[in-house]
């Protein structure tokens, strides 16, 4: 048999409309080359939409494609990734699914302590899942999950979450793929990489979700796997050609007629361009750069889009510092022991070290929801709260 396996298609992402419809025409080119290539089923490994409640716009896009599946007898089989997902377990998937156009292949039962997964039969196959969640909540039941037996069948486990041997140094909540129950393809989504071991396979995003993803994997793909021939088969969808423009300044009064010069030393017509600047600013504040100005440029110059990243930058602070700045962290301090003495509690002792915690700077790229996770697990440390 063939199958088709994608993930990650974040449907209604980018807040620029060129980009935005990028995503989704790559959504429509993944669907065209499964019916042409005539696979006998799809999975859809969360995050079909990039939220739990996307707009009407992108829903009735999302439902037209489908509706193609099911007018060429290809079945669409489905979980909710952590955008998706709903803490009320309630998500558009289950319209999809009324709809006819989709099956969620999420069913589960508790017993003593497992959460055992029951399957969806699709001729010889059987397919299981569970939907990602916020923040990696999904990894501690992931960690319970075993398969109702279905012998004879060739076993599909989708899984929208993090294993530990594709995280990387990623500080995120992570699966030990070796503890998992034994299947025969596992169809992964969740991390935007390209990852394929054995038969553990991220399918990536069908298109990059963000600059860092543009920079790196310029462009989206899925995977269709042929089970009588062993292959799994990475799918590219090409959509416009990225040019990346990595340029140091340390002049930020100079800086536009720079970057107007390089920009005009490349073709940029018709391709994605991304400017990521760095260094550290001797003279002038980023504000001098105008980038109206740059993005005016490229677009007279036939640019399809301008994307750029100004997290690099640093300001060289001044020697000659104020009595009021070389005096900020005394200031703090008497500030927290009057409050102390005003409002006396025991967890007035931790408010030093909490208010340095909270300097913890975002990285760059990093998914809010990953900063955020890693906040709030540095609090409970100082708290001495125990970590879920």
């Amino acid at each position: 048999m063939k199958f088709a396996h994608l993930g990650d298609c974040h449907l209604g992402s980018w807040r620029q409309p060129e980009l935005q419809a990028l995503n989704l025409e790559n959504f429509k080119k993944a669907i065209q080359t499964c019916i042409k290539q005539k696979v006998d089923f799809i999975l859809i490994a969360g995050d079909l939409f990039d939220s739990a409640y996307p707009p009407i716009e992108i829903l009735k896009e999302a439902f037209a494609e489908l509706k193609k599946l099911k007018d060429e007898n290809i079945p669409c089989f489905i979980i909710a990734g952590s955008h998706d997902y709903s803490a009320s377990g309630k998500t558009f998937i289950d319209v999809l699914e009324k709809a006819g156009l989709c099956k969620n292949c999420f069913s589960c039962e508790e017993k003593e302590g497992k959460i055992i997964l029951n399957p969806v039969v699709y001729k010889d196959v059987a397919i299981y899942g569970y939907p990602g969640k916020k923040s990696g909540l999904e990894v501690p039941d992931i960690n319970r999950i075993a398969l109702q037996d279905s012998p004879g069948f060739f076993k599909i486990l989708m899984l929208h979450t993090t294993i530990d041997d594709a995280k990387g140094s990623l500080p995120i909540e992570s699966v030990d793929e070796k503890k998992l129950p034994k299947a025969d393809y596992y169809a992964l989504a969740h991390l935007h990489i390209d990852y394929c071991e054995n038969n553990f396979v991220y399918s990536g995003p069908i298109f990059p979700n963000n600059f860092q993803e543009l920079e790196e994997l310029k462009f989206g793909s899925f995977y269709i796997v042929d089970t009588q021939k062993n292959k799994f088969e990475k799918i590219q969808l090409k959509t416009k050609d990225v040019e990346y423009f990595d340029l140091e300044i340390k002049n930020s009064l100079i800086a536009t007629d720079l970057i107007i010069s390089e920009l005009k030393s490349r073709n940029i017509k018709d391709k994605i361009v991304l400017i990521r600047l760095s260094g550290k600013l001797e003279k002038g504040k980023l504000s001098n750069i105008n980038f109206i100005e740059i993005e005016r440029f490229a677009r007279e110059n036939g640019a399809f889009c301008v994307l750029r990243s100004t997290t690099q930058i640093k300001v060289i602070e001044s020697d000659i510092s104020t009595p009021e700045t070389d005096k900020i962290d005394e200031i703090e301090e008497q500030i927290l022991i009057q409050y102390s003495k005003e409002n006396p509690s025991d967890i007035n002792k931790h408010l030093p070290v909490l208010m340095k915690a909270l300097t913890m700077e975002k990285q760059e790229d990093e998914k809010t929801i990953i900063f955020t996770s890693r906040l709030i697990e540095e609090m409970k440390k100082i708290l001495l709260l125990p970590i879920e």
